[in-house]
């Protein structure tokens, strides 16, 4: 909880417009709140187990990396990702780990992690999988499809920031 809510300032644009992870500015994130975090997930990395909010936390930790490399460590969000998913079988997590192994791997490899959840009906009404899904569709360069399924997630999600912002995904597809 940390780590997302120092990034609360970083998540709107002085327009106010959404900016996504992967696009805000590092300078603006809480130091204090992840130097915290951190602080945190080393003393529950010492109690010997390993569980679905310390993998959460560790996941958010290579992200917050970004501050101090200029790059999250996207290698150690897909092996978190793939950890978290045999503990919980979670599409989410599958999702999420989509965008990691893309990453790593390029937009196919990531449309084809997708691809593994793509017929579970907890998805098919989930607004981060079709705007996950269009953003890796538009990277490997198949704009109609992408264009398609920004327009499902434009439909499932519910605060208007977000959808002007994937609406301005669909504008540069063209």
């Amino acid at each position: 909880m940390l780590y997302a809510e120092a990034r609360r300032a970083a998540r709107r644009g002085p327009d106010g417009a959404y900016v996504p992870l992967a696009e805000q500015d590092p300078g603006l994130w809480d130091a204090g709140m992840i130097t915290e975090g951190e602080t945190l997930l080393r003393r529950a990395g010492g109690l010997g187990s390993i569980g679905r909010f310390q993998l959460e936390a560790a996941v958010q930790s290579a992200h917050v990396v970004r501050r101090l490399t200029g790059r999250a460590d996207w290698a150690a969000i897909d092996q978190l990702y793939e950890a978290l998913a045999r503990l919980t079988g979670s599409p989410v997590v599958t999702i999420n780990r989509a965008v990691a192994v893309a990453e790593t791997r390029g937009p196919e490899a990531g449309l084809a992690l997708l691809d593994t959840v793509a017929g579970d009906p907890r998805v098919a009404q989930y607004q981060p999988y079709w705007a996950a899904r269009a953003g890796l569709l538009a990277r490997s360069g198949q704009s109609g499809p992408a264009a398609e399924a920004y327009r499902r997630a434009i439909g499932l999600e519910p605060d208007p920031v977000v959808r002007a912002f994937l609406l301005g995904e669909i504008e540069r597809l063209a």
